[in-house]
């Protein structure tokens, strides 16, 4: 493809929030050409954040179509064909990817949205039945069969999809039992007082959280399926359902079959080429090149997934940028809301903001720059923190820890002032 030129053709290997988002946006640019949108799951593209909260609880009236991102018209509508199957390989210089039932598309470009897989267990028991992982519409079906009969749940791991399935299992009267190997939840994503009031949040709704524990074996059998987790310290928990919440890994076998570099990630640079002009990576596989922290970054979440696919669109539209977009994320537990902004890469103070129990936020710095602000139960607090380190307002621990800073009032005070420029 000459630079700047349009391909004639767009294959998207991934249907989920990434891959259809690059579809839409291309037509919503106006792009002509073919679009192929091929999927290997069963169903048409969806919304993966209520899996673990509305659609897991069964909630009246929700149904697996409240979860598609849009009807089938849609995609018959706009020229979007959507190829139900496995891609097998992708031939770089045929611009080719064979399915494995056989057949083949030729692109004038590719889109990898691949995504990320759950992280195995590696423990005897782990295959048995009632053991489940949580990333797909099909996971979260069986899940939510296994729920409904379910005394005790055992939840291995307390990241978000962990904490999120416990709330959730809790407020459907099972008894839950977390364990984590680290020494409190969600400590890869937050800090030490967010961590602290999800424990307490928790402990207050009746679960039961162990830390400092690893699982070495899940008891059972194929008949009764799971009864019981082993831990480190030999206690065994009873349990008929367990969910394995140990993270996830990004599908880049594809990308690295075709000889394209793995590192984290399908390794893309800061407009989210791979090595291979003619193919792009995006979404949960990508591992890319941040502008704005001038650091190489994979992201889970649904802002990246947009964020990246309205890039693509972009570029393969004529307009080329790198991606600079500030990460936000959030998280719904029981009625409890907490929403990120930015990107804690190593702090070294904390301010809290917020007199409540249950309503504050925390501010993180290394040294007098801001990198991030997790709000709990203060919407407010995220958009205005949002709009702070967007456009680079400068604010220092000290201004911070004035009595009755607020977010918004440094935000409408220095907005009209200089703005530094952010990255």
């Amino acid at each position: 493809m000459a630079d700047g030129a349009q391909p004639a053709s767009v294959v998207i290997v991934g249907a989920g929030q990434a891959g259809y988002e690059t579809a839409a946006a291309l037509r919503e640019r106006g792009y002509p050409g073919r679009i192929t949108l091929i999927s290997d799951e069963d169903a048409l593209p969806y919304e993966r954040p209520p899996l673990s909260k509305a659609y897991l609880k069964g909630e009246q009236h929700f149904s697996d179509e409240q979860l598609w991102l849009r009807p089938v018209t849609y995609y018959t509508r706009q020229s979007i064909d959507l190829v139900r199957g496995t891609v097998r390989e992708i031939d770089p210089s045929a611009r080719t990817v064979r399915l494995t039932d056989g057949s083949g598309y030729g692109y004038g470009h590719l889109v990898l949205a691949t995504g990320a897989q759950p992280r195995v267990l590696d423990v005897p028991g782990a295959g048995l039945p009632g053991v489940h992982t949580l990333r797909t519409a099909q996971d979260a079906a069986a899940l939510r069969a296994s729920l409904a009969t379910a005394r005790r749940a055992v939840v291995v791991g307390a990241g978000f999809i962990g904490l999120e399935f416990a709330a959730t299992a809790r407020e459907s009267g099972c008894e839950v039992t977390v364990v984590e190997a680290l020494d409190r939840p969600l400590a890869r994503v937050v800090s030490a007082p967010t961590a602290d009031y999800f424990t307490r949040l928790h402990r207050r709704a009746g679960t039961e959280l162990l830390f400092g524990q690893g699982v070495v074996a899940l008891h059972g059998d194929s008949r009764r399926g799971v009864t019981a987790v082993e831990l480190s310290d030999g206690r065994r928990l009873p349990a008929d359902l367990v969910l394995i919440g140990v993270g996830v890994v990004p599908r880049t076998e594809l990308a690295a079959a075709a000889g394209l570099p793995v590192n984290g990630g399908i390794t893309v640079d800061s407009r989210l080429l791979t090595s291979d002009p003619g193919i792009s990576a995006i979404g949960d596989c990508a591992s890319f090149r941040h502008v704005r922290f001038g650091n190489r970054l994979r992201l889970e979440s649904v802002q990246n997934a947009v964020g990246h696919a309205r890039l693509v669109a972009e570029r393969l539209t004529g307009e080329s940028r790198s991606y600079d977009e500030l990460p936000w994320f959030w998280s719904d537990q029981f009625t409890t809301t907490v929403q990120i902004a930015g990107l804690d890469e190593g702090h070294d103070s904390e301010i809290v903001v917020g007199d409540e129990p249950d309503a504050f936020s925390v501010l993180l710095f290394r040294g007098e720059e801001l990198q991030a602000v997790e709000s709990v139960n203060r919407s407010m607090d995220h958009l205005a923190a949002r709009r702070i380190l967007e456009q680079g307002i400068g604010l220092s621990p000290d201004e911070a820890g004035t009595p009755d800073f607020t977010l918004k009032g440094h935000l409408s005070r220095r907005r009209e002032g200089p703005v530094v420029a952010a990255g």
